[in-house]
């Protein structure tokens, strides 16, 4: 089998998972990085994205050429699950709770409890700015790392796909930028659960990684809670 199809299967295959998972995994974090309980992962998922991660190609970012829109699609154009709702409405539900809508889809209120930082953020519509959404991994990331050779619709599957996106805040979004987890981290309290999101994309979607960012990735997943003994 080719290379482009086995990415097309891989891809197809784990878009249903990752939507599924996705839709079940609501709001996390504490109100604060210090007094907020650290969010809970089940050491099976730490022990999954450990062996995804050592199976990782790794090789050097190939930059250049990248363009959100030509490349991706407008943001959230694109209606992932066909529910006649726009992405970002769809990740605004499922992080944000007491939410407000306006029709059947539009989030015009609701509170977040930020992943990244551990801050509640009340969002309103006003100042939608207050909370963004971000692609765990970058899509100008992803771009360096093999979706240049993708197919356009492909591309647009992974810039919607909800197992790459988090609702956050939205200052915190903008320093991150396009950064990756060799040159930014959330909170202590999130890292094993970004790093675990992190791998699951670079895996579903058969992405390489820096060996700055392997490194890092693995850092991370050692905060992870260890499996009890058998």
């Amino acid at each position: 089998m080719r290379r482009s199809n086995r990415i097309v299967l891989g891809v197809l295959v784990g878009l249903g998972v990752a939507a599924c998972a996705a839709l079940q995994s609501g709001a996390v974090g504490g109100p604060t990085d210090s007094g907020g309980p650290p969010v809970a992962v089940r050491p099976a998922d730490s022990v999954t994205a450990r062996a995804e991660l050592a199976k990782l190609t790794v090789a050097a970012p190939r930059t250049g050429g990248y363009e959100r829109t030509k490349d991706f699609g407008p943001a959230w154009s694109y209606d992932f699950d066909h529910n006649g709702c726009r992405q970002r409405d769809d990740v605004l539900r499922r992080h944000l709770t007491k939410v407000k809508l306006s029709g059947k889809c539009t989030v015009v209120a609701g509170v977040l409890a930020d992943p990244y930082t551990g801050r509640t953020i009340v969002f309103t519509k006003a100042k939608a700015a207050a909370v963004q959404i971000d692609h765990i991994y970058p899509l100008s990331a992803a771009w360096s790392h093999g979706a240049r050779s993708w197919t356009p619709t492909q591309r647009l599957h992974l810039a919607n796909d909800p197992g790459n996106l988090l609702a956050v805040d939205g200052p915190t979004n903008a320093s991150k930028g396009d950064s990756t987890p060799s040159e930014w981290q959330p909170r202590s309290a999130y890292r094993c659960t970004y790093a675990i999101k992190y791998v699951d994309v670079a895996s579903r979607y058969h992405l390489t990684i820096s060996v700055a960012d392997k490194t890092a990735l693995g850092s991370m997943l050692g905060t992870c809670p260890k499996p009890k003994p058998k």
